[in-house]
């Protein structure tokens, strides 16, 4: 499974927001909380169903979708 792979959508699970491989761990939440400093570790202890290739997922999507175009001077 490749890291884009583990980032899955369904409409009628947690309100069409990206989740972890069809979980109802939503790729929000995990970036919250390593914007609120909380390490990988301690997010795998308190979600023991994902691996840490699902935070590297999440982390990869986020600079994905703010892939923002460079001005030039």
């Amino acid at each position: 499974m490749t890291k884009k792979d583990r980032i899955t959508y369904n409409p009628l699970q947690c309100g069409g927001k990206p989740c972890i491989r069809g979980m109802r761990i939503r790729v929000c939440d995990i970036l919250q909380m390593l914007g609120e400093g909380i390490n990988s570790e301690e997010i795998l202890q308190d979600f023991p169903d994902l691996e840490l290739q699902d935070i590297q997922a999440c982390l990869l999507y986020a600079a994905q979708r703010a892939n923002l175009e460079r001005l030039a001077a």
